[in-house]
C-alpha cells in the first residue's frame, strides 16, 4: 500500500525503515533517501511507526530500497 504518493513509498518501505531504527515520518524518509514534500502522508506514517509491534521489525527487510 502506498503510504507517501510524492515519494512513491509504500508500506514495506515504512517497515524497512522502522528495522533501521526510524522513529518518526522525517527518519523513514531520509533513509528512503527522499524528503517529505506535500505532508499528507506524516500523520499515517506516524500512526504506522507507532503501531508496528517491535516483534513484527525483528528480522524484517533486508534494507531500505527506493521504488522497489
Amino acid at each position: 500500500m502506498y503510504v507517501c504518493l510524492c515519494n512513491a513509498l509504500t508500506d514495506h518501505h515504512v517497515r524497512d525503515a522502522a528495522s533501521e531504527g526510524a522513529k518518526r515520518p522525517a527518519e523513514v524518509h531520509a533513509a528512503c533517501g527522499c524528503r517529505a514534500q506535500c505532508g499528507s502522508c506524516v500523520k499515517a506514517m506516524l500512526t504506522m511507526l507507532r503501531d508496528l509491534p517491535a516483534t513484527a521489525l525483528s528480522g524484517y527487510g533486508q534494507g531500505v530500497v527506493r521504488g522497489a
